[in-house]
């Protein structure tokens, strides 16, 4: 098993644009999980691109010490219950339009935004999505 650092490179070289710290992508996912909890505004792809962020932890996971696991796998559960609060399950047939589906041990991709609004729940709607419209009120 390697540390945070040895894993950020490894990752890196594999192709992720650059040696992330799990912080980092804590932080990001901690992120998308809020931007989706106030009914996320950008487009599909913009969408998808932030999904990622979920899956270099799951990579990453899979590399690192027991230590920085254990470290860091309550705040990252607590972040995915709040996603799958606030998603849809649909085994990814609304996203599966705009981007090709990884691995179904990626869950989160075989789910959607409950609340769609903006250009994201255009597309998502788009493609067969039903999900909740934001209040106004």
């Amino acid at each position: 098993m390697a540390t945070e650092t040895e894993v950020g490179e490894l990752l890196h070289q594999r192709g992720w644009r650059t040696a992330f710290t799990v912080a980092e992508r804590v932080n990001a996912w901690a992120a998308l999980v809020s931007a989706v909890e106030r009914g996320y505004g950008d487009d599909i792809y913009e969408y998808t691109n932030d999904l990622c962020c979920r899956n270099w932890l799951h990579e990453a996971w899979l590399l690192l010490d027991e230590h920085v696991v254990q470290l860091w796998t309550p705040q990252i559960k607590a972040l995915d219950d709040r996603y799958k609060a606030v998603t849809v399950d649909d085994d990814g047939q609304a996203l599966d339009k705009f981007h090709r589906l990884p691995a179904p041990e990626l869950w989160w991709w075989r789910r959607h935004p409950r609340i769609l609004t903006g250009d994201l729940g255009h597309s998502l709607r788009s493609a067969g999505a039903v999900g909740a419209v934001p209040d106004t009120a």
